[in-house]
């Protein structure tokens, strides 16, 4: 087998930005090879381009595997046209330059029996310059305007309604009206509660069923009998699904809720249209036994001298809490954290420190998006996006998005709601049936 790599570069005077409103349109007839295009839809919702070339009758087909505006980064794999190539991956990324300015980087990974690795190398290079070529023309152009946004519902929200889903354990949930048999369901982080969800359920709603549930002894749903696992969670997860008549869920988490969401996908991933993780992911499931308990220890140092999370709230929010967090934001985050009873927050933090498995992204087979802060001091953007990087690698079909919030700290969805659902909804708009 032959294998190929293909690197093209080259130096731009403009920024990043104004480059990449041509260089994101995956699907538009801006490459001047390119003879016709039309946008197709994966059985799972991937964005893939249907398109011919000028001088051929040949049809090819490419499919975005994944998607960053805020690092001006997409790749793509091709799926059929390119005679006898068996693995051909590329990847597009637009950089800023320390003295102004940009760099555009154009690469491919190629696989081919025997000579024809080579030979498909050697027709992708010009291909690659031509394509830099029209996007820096594009730039320098007044009449190109960058893409309009996807629509994020700003007006008219869905109302919301609270219910309580009664058995054991009780549930507290707060959603939208039924619509259709897809669900998605929010999931708060260790020191939240439904609540914080609000801002993101009036725009999902007009998509799908929309719900935040309270996880357990938070707000009004209760603990089980014994000692919350992450499995009791999925089961949770499996109920209010089950409730609402939903055939098919999206799961968006936020921190312990990312690492929840993550563990129902290991368990359930044909259930999954889509998996959003907010502000982490993996949570404890690849550290060592004494990082663990030297995160748990640590934590319920306080609850052991007697005090209740109210106490220590005003410490959390500080280092949770982005840099330009308005009193309003902080204040929201104290009393989110202050109104978790202490046999509750110790029942989290023993559940979070004692993971069941090591995530396997192999199983992740659904349309994944990740977000974090910019000043995300407990899920950074080179931890998130390493994440990113080695789902890309592993999931047998790729379909990923990764964004950097900008000015935000951990709690992206409410400190920096209209960036997060300027990602959320065109994500959630591409699944929904």
């Amino acid at each position: 087998m032959g294998r190929e790599t293909v690197h093209v570069m080259a130096r731009a005077d403009q920024p990043p930005a104004a480059l990449w409103s041509t260089a994101r349109d995956f699907c538009g007839l801006w490459h001047p090879f390119l003879a016709a295009i039309r946008a197709e839809r994966g059985d799972k919702g991937a964005v893939i381009r249907r398109f011919t070339a000028h001088g051929e009758d040949t049809v090819y087909r490419e499919q975005l595997t994944y998607l960053s505006d805020s690092d001006y980064t997409l790749a793509y794999t091709h799926l059929e046209g390119i005679r006898g190539a068996t693995r051909y991956n590329a990847r597009l990324t637009i950089s800023p330059r320390e003295a102004g300015g940009s760099v555009i980087t154009w690469t491919a990974e190629i696989e081919a029996p025997g000579p024809r690795a080579a030979e498909i190398a050697k027709g992708t290079a010009p291909v690659f310059e031509a394509g830099i070529e029209a996007i820096l023309a594009r730039a320098a152009d007044p009449i190109f305007e960058e893409n309009q946004p996807d629509p994020i519902f700003d007006e008219n929200r869905c109302p919301l309604m609270d219910s309580v889903l009664e058995g054991t354990p009780r549930l507290g949930l707060t959603h939208t009206a039924r619509k259709g048999d897809s669900l998605v369901l929010f999931l708060h982080g260790i020191g939240g509660a439904r609540q914080n969800w609000a801002r993101q359920l009036g725009q999902a709603g007009h998509l799908m069923t929309a719900c935040a549930m309270d996880l357990r002894g938070y707000g009004a749903s209760s603990l089980g009998f014994q000692q919350s696992t992450v499995d009791d969670y999925c089961d949770d997860i499996l109920r209010v699904m089950a409730h609402f008549g939903a055939k098919k869920l999206v799961l968006v988490g936020l921190s312990y809720g990312s690492w929840i969401a993550t563990s129902f996908a290991m368990r359930h991933p044909e259930m999954l249209a889509g998996l959003v993780l907010s502000g982490g992911c993996t949570g404890m499931s690849e550290a060592g036994p004494e990082e663990r308990e030297a995160f748990r220890v640590s934590r319920e140092v306080p609850l052991n001298a007697g005090q209740v999370p109210a106490d220590f709230a005003p410490a959390v929010v500080k280092v949770i809490a982005g840099p330009q967090a308005s009193d309003a934001l902080r204040s929201e985050l104290l009393a989110s954290m202050s109104a978790i009873p202490a046999e509750t927050y110790r029942d989290a933090l023993i559940c979070f420190t004692n993971p069941l498995e090591r995530f396997d992204f192999s199983r992740l087979t659904m349309p994944v998006l990740l977000m974090t802060g910019e000043h995300d001091r407990l899920a950074p953007p080179a931890e998130i996006r390493a994440v990113a990087g080695r789902i890309l690698d592993a999931a047998p079909q790729p379909d990923l998005r990764y964004e950097t919030i900008a000015g935000v700290g951990h709690v992206c969805n409410v400190e920096a709601a209209a960036a997060y659902n300027a990602a959320l909804i065109p994500f959630l708009t591409r699944i929904a049936p």
